[in-house]
């Protein structure tokens, strides 16, 4: 009943073609990305308790209040980013209502209800973050979740791009497919521990030195090479399924997405060798956030390349259609 009810309101908004389907997708997988950068400029800023309640900013209001003891400028950059939360919603609900009213397969609108349940959670562990006072933990599951719904929204995006009436096809042997899977596990290993490196760094998200945060008590050096290692296993794994596709043969979108994530992983690993040296320095603590979740996006859109969904033959379409 809820669904046929959502339908005839999706029937009243003008039926969208698929390249606005598809720009609406691009536009959650924009605003999933940016969110985590921008939840990263506020830890850098030391702003994460610029509104120290949740959902509230402060006791008894929405919105920013003046106190002697909240600068200004933490509050603007901490309620800046719970703005952003609506910019996610409104894509997410976008397009829910875009491929609901184009009748989509139910696969695509599966994964699109993933956005904005997915946002609902993101939005609840935020609150958690905020009313634990940042504990470190709960900023890497934070973050975490964010690299998911980037990875969910780019599966988003390519499954609009696919006919509903269409042929599954493998376009990579199964190995291959199991090593694309294994690069994408090393990828989550290296973003666990890159957690783990900012939970006993020096960007807690606040400097209250009445109540400090509560950070990781490991040395960061080993975290740090931790780091590096599991960069490495992603590369070499990278590398690996490059040469076993270039064996097999590979489609020219397989070759191209290949190439942009390991030129992004190269990229990575020289900002977090330059962070390393010059101390952290909080703009590349959100250029590498940013990385990160250009890491994910282009693994993910390798993976979704790996198994598409082609039209039928024109000779299976037509039966189809006279037996309609």
């Amino acid at each position: 009943m809820l669904s046929r009810a959502f339908q005839r309101l999706a029937d009243l908004f003008p039926l969208p073609s698929l390249r606005a389907q598809r720009i609406i997708a691009f536009a959650v997988i924009l605003s999933q990305a940016g969110i985590s950068v921008t939840g990263a400029i506020v830890r850098v800023t030391a702003s994460g308790l610029g509104c120290p309640t949740w959902p509230q900013c402060f006791p008894g209001s929405f919105v920013p209040v003046t106190v002697a003891e909240v600068p200004v400028i933490h509050q603007a950059v901490e309620f800046g980013n719970r703005l952003l939360t609506f910019v996610v919603c409104l894509f997410a609900g976008a397009v829910v209502l875009a491929v609901t009213r184009a009748r989509r397969r139910r696969e695509v609108l599966v994964y699109a209800w993933l956005m904005p349940a997915g946002t609902v959670v993101q939005a609840v562990i935020g609150g958690v973050t905020v009313l634990t006072g940042l504990l470190w933990w709960t900023v890497a599951v934070h973050l975490l979740a964010s690299m998911v719904m980037v990875w969910l929204a780019v599966l988003l995006y390519a499954k609009i791009g696919e006919p509903d009436e269409g042929v599954a096809t493998v376009r990579a042997p199964r190995p291959l497919r199991v090593l694309t899977a294994l690069s994408a596990v090393a990828m989550s290993g290296t973003l666990v521990a890159g957690t783990l490196v900012t939970g006993a760094g020096p960007h807690a998200g606040d400097k209250s030195l009445e109540r400090p945060v509560e950070r990781l008590e490991v040395e960061i050096v080993p975290l740090v090479h931790l780091h590096a290692e599991m960069l490495v296993a992603y590369l070499a794994l990278l590398v690996g399924l490059g040469f076993g596709l270039a064996a097999v043969g590979m489609t020219r979108a397989i070759r191209l997405r290949l190439t942009v994530v390991i030129a992004i992983v190269c990229a990575q690993a020289l900002v977090g060798v330059v962070q390393y040296l010059t101390d952290v320095p909080a703009a590349l603590v959100a250029l590498h956030v940013g990385g990160a979740a250009a890491s994910v996006a282009a693994t993910a859109a390798l993976w979704a390349a790996m198994r598409t969904r082609e039209p039928l033959p024109a000779d299976l379409r037509e039966p189809a259609a006279n037996a309609a």
